[in-house]
């Protein structure tokens, strides 16, 4: 009898820390939600929107000859030797 009054509270425990937990979420999610419109309404968020705008716009006017390939390439050395170059592709990322 003992161990059905227990096993209940054991329950009822996981389940007030299961909803606490989910507060504590909640609640964080909120402050980041807070924080990130602090950031875009401050001068470094305005600017950081702005670079990001200029980048996007550069991009969208310029051709780009690699668009569509693979960014990760295995090249033969001239010893046979596969050789892994890693190569960031003018896909907005310079």
């Amino acid at each position: 009898m003992g161990q059905c009054c227990s096993g209940g509270n054991k329950q009822q425990r996981r389940e007030e820390e299961r909803l606490a937990s989910a507060e504590v979420r909640a609640k964080a999610a909120e402050a980041a939600q807070r924080r990130q419109e602090q950031f875009e309404k401050s001068a470094a968020g305005r600017a950081a929107r702005a670079q990001m705008e200029g980048a996007a716009k550069q991009s969208a006017n310029q051709p780009n000859p690699n668009r569509g390939k693979p960014v990760l390439q295995v090249l033969r050395a001239c010893s046979g030797v596969p050789v892994v170059v890693i190569a960031i592709l003018a896909n907005g990322l310079s």
